[in-house]
């Protein structure tokens, strides 16, 4: 078997040293044919920077690596155009390190190309001098590549000032592709977020974005059939519904796809499954904005929003949901049709992604060693199904949240508070949970699935009868075998459980 490419982002590198390699070409020769300024969101690890090292080494002409792909005998390789490329690494926090950042790139695609720019004082003016340049050398228009090109804005999110300033720099750079049109043959930009063309793209309006078009929604990710096939000696004797259960399932309106990162390092490390591709990065901005807000994290479960707002990302009006979409976090479930356009109905893609983003909403709240606690508390009563056992649970959890998450807001007076805690709680350790469940007579708040058994929430905040409302309702009728109805009242001044009462049907 071959070598698998984990963490290779270089094309030439997989193909002279025999890794696998999922052929992406005949999407790239699409691309290629089929537009000149080109835009492509993805989430991070996702294969973007493998793709567009794919296109350079399709335009400057190096056939030799494409031996046995489909683009080999589908493409002119006796046309090799001059490609500039450019990709941003870490460390920009200030306009000026952006502007020397820049030049040592700029320097970079200069030697490469044997070209020696003027321009010395400002990377905008040298960026379109090196177009001119490496159009009038080579006798070909030019390809320009930028990988993650939002980078050092993202890097900067929670600096919104700074983050503003660096943008409206990359926003001044951008411009000069537009206006170096006649020297170009072709453009593509790669990144997580995609801004709204008033911020960063407004001197680039001819940027034409792919992500959610169809044709290429498989253009980066491995889909199921790549596992069936390329993958199948890799993962022999695995139970392959369980593999798509913890790492399958993000949606860009092509197939359904895994994330590369996640397949190499499961089978890297012998098939143990873990949340490698969520380890990679912290989401703790994003949990603190959840916070601030006091975000109904059930929500997250079957959120439906318009097809603006995972198509946009505004620095001056943060919006939860458009990144959490564009960050991978949460992907598209479904299509929901409208008389004009479309809504999506998005959700956590997938188990690997649902445990461990609400886990880490947990641990923002308690410490490990309580958690660890509560952890081997629950295991208990989901070995016995002790409905006794599970109240001490959750007084133990709402016992052990820090006084820190109170302050300065009111949240604990919202039944969407506790509900929310309890969400994250359940899903963080696996557990099957359904947030505002629907049956045919309204919604309960919490249906959680045990031991073969079925449980259902019912929530107050400070008086009421929880237990009396799930009779009333006969929310239970849905469910069959052992159902047990648990009525819960909380106390916003003590935080915590004030009555529980629970009855078996």
């Amino acid at each position: 078997m071959k070598k698998l490419p984990v963490g290779i982002q270089t094309f030439s590198k997989i193909i002279e040293g025999d890794y696998l390699y999922i052929d992406k070409t005949e999407i790239a020769r699409s691309l290629i044919d089929s537009y000149q300024y080109v835009f492509l969101s993805r989430p991070r690890r996702f294969g973007k920077s493998l793709f567009l090292d794919t296109l350079k080494n399709i335009f400057e002409g190096n056939r030799e690596l494409f031996r046995g792909l489909l683009i080999e005998e589908q493409w002119n390789w006796e046309v090799k155009y001059p490609v500039i490329k450019i990709s941003f690494s870490g460390g920009i926090d200030s306009r000026e390190t952006l502007r020397k950042n820049l030049f040592y790139i700029l320097n970079d695609n200069q030697k490469r190309l044997g070209i020696l720019c003027d321009e010395k004082e400002e990377p905008n003016q040298c960026f379109a001098e090196l177009i001119e340049k490496a159009c009038e050398k080579y006798h070909q228009k030019v390809v320009i590549l930028i990988d993650e090109y939002d980078k050092p804005i993202l890097d900067n999110i929670e600096n919104i000032p700074e983050a503003l300033v660096i943008r409206n720099g990359m926003r001044n750079f951008y411009t000069k592709i537009k206006e170096n049109d006649e020297y170009l043959r072709f453009a593509f930009l790669t990144g997580v977020s995609k801004f709204a063309k008033v911020s960063i793209f407004s001197g680039l309006n001819n940027l034409e974005d792919i992500s959610l078009n169809p044709d290429y929604g498989n253009v980066c990710g491995y889909t199921q059939l790549d596992l069936d096939t390329s993958f199948a000696p890799y993962l022999e004797g695995m139970d392959m519904e369980q593999v798509k259960r913890w790492y399958n399932g993000y949606n860009f309106l092509g197939d359904s796809v895994y994330n590369p990162y996640d397949i190499l390092l499961f089978i890297k490390n012998q098939c143990v499954f873990k949340n490698y591709w969520f380890e990679t990065g912290t989401p703790k901005f994003l949990i603190d904005l959840i916070k601030k807000n006091s975000y109904f994290i059930p929500r997250l479960h079957r959120l439906r929003v318009n097809e603006s707002l995972v198509n946009s990302f505004d620095l001056e009006n943060l919006n939860l949901e458009a990144i959490l979409f564009q960050t991978g976090y949460l992907t598209i479930k479904r299509l929901l049709p409208l008389g004009v356009g479309v809504r999506y109905e998005l959700g956590f893609p997938n188990k690997e992604v649902q445990t461990s983003f609400n886990d880490s909403i947990l641990q923002s709240m308690i410490s490990v060693s309580e958690k660890e606690l509560i952890h081997d508390e629950l295991l208990d009563f989901i070995d016995t199904g002790d409905v006794e056992k599970l109240e001490s649970v959750i007084r133990h959890l709402f016992a052990s949240i820090a006084y820190n998450n109170y302050t300065n807001n009111d949240i604990d007076h919202f039944e969407g508070f506790y509900a929310s805690v309890l969400f994250a709680f359940f899903v963080g350790f696996g557990v099957d949970i359904i947030a505002e469940d629907v049956s045919n007579k309204g919604r309960i708040d919490l249906t959680l699935k045990a031991g073969g058994q079925t449980f259902l929430f019912e929530f107050k905040v400070t008086n009421g009868e929880p237990l009396e409302q799930i009779r009333k309702m006969q929310y239970y009728e849905k469910y069959s075998g052992e159902r047990y109805l648990i009525g819960i009242v909380f106390d916003p001044k003590a935080r915590n459980v004030s009555r529980f009462e629970w009855e078996k049907i």
